[in-house]
């Protein structure tokens, strides 16, 4: 391997750690939101929708800071979370996209899910 390829294997794994983080911060702050605006006494669906909100912003809160930190959690300990954090995205779209009124949230978690695939890729 060449320190060129070195190079830009590293360009590319810091690019995509620092997309994956910014839409982790962008899922989190659209699941937040709309977790606020369900009805805490609505339909049990209502109730589904704010948890899955309010789960979600924490779990995209707590990737974004994982990736945030510099060489202080392994490479495992990395790939878990941002794997999490991809999992509980997916389910929280596919939740919202029954939801009216929450298609951009869908799509928030949907593009961190995306973040997350793409990010992962540089760890393999």
């Amino acid at each position: 391997m060449t320190s060129t390829t070195s190079q830009q294997e590293l360009f590319r794994f810091l690019e995509d750690r620092f997309a994956c983080a910014q839409a982790c911060t962008e899922c989190a702050r659209a699941c937040a939101l709309r977790a606020s605006l369900v009805d805490p006494d609505g339909t049990e669906n209502q109730d589904l929708v704010r948890r899955k909100g309010i789960l979600c912003a924490e779990v995209c809160d707590a990737t974004c800071r994982v990736l945030s930190e510099q060489n202080q959690v392994d490479e495992a300990g990395i790939r878990a979370q941002v794997e999490w954090c991809r999992t509980v995205c997916l389910e929280s779209a596919r939740v919202f996209e029954a939801h009216p009124g929450a298609e951009e949230t869908a799509e928030a978690c949907r593009a961190c899910a995306r973040a997350c695939t793409d990010f992962l890729a540089t760890l393999s």
